[in-house]
């Protein structure tokens, strides 16, 4: 080898100028793997289920939507937290307005189907000139 090419060898693993160190080692540069299990990790540490058979998922953002078909979908209902993680397709959907619609009515059935039919919990109401003392003297007496 002659000297030029050593110097110039010499020069790319320099740190810094004439009679600096050496670095000893080359730096290791962090991968994408790393990242998704801190990701992992943290989802872990929140508590997130796993929900199986789900076949599709979309989200509607603005005047697109974001399609999963077949997703790996986790869920922590207590940290307010789902994860759903494919291969996104995102679209511009023709009928938005019928889609909307429809969320619309589903949101109203699900509200409706909250409200108890039965209110037998409720203090009825009391009849004029009636008092509980008087029921229940009418009630000993015979």
């Amino acid at each position: 080898m002659n000297r030029e090419k050593l110097m110039k060898m010499a020069g790319a693993v320099r740190t810094g100028g004439k009679g600096s160190v050496r670095r000893k080692k080359k730096a290791v540069h962090k991968t994408t793997t790393t990242d998704d299990k801190r990701l992992q990790n943290t989802l872990k540490r929140i508590g997130v289920n796993t929900i199986p058979a789900i076949e599709e998922v979309n989200i509607f953002k603005d005047d697109i939507v974001i399609q999963f078909v077949n997703p790996k979908v986790q869920a922590s209902i207590a940290a307010n937290t789902w994860v759903v993680s494919g291969s996104p397709q995102t679209k511009r959907p023709d009928n938005l307005d019928n889609l909307r619609r429809l969320a619309e009515q589903f949101q109203k059935q699900e509200s409706g189907a909250a409200k108890p039919e039965d209110d037998d919990d409720e203090v009825p109401e009391l009849v004029a000139g009636q008092t509980f003392e008087a029921a229940a003297n009418d009630g000993a007496a015979p």
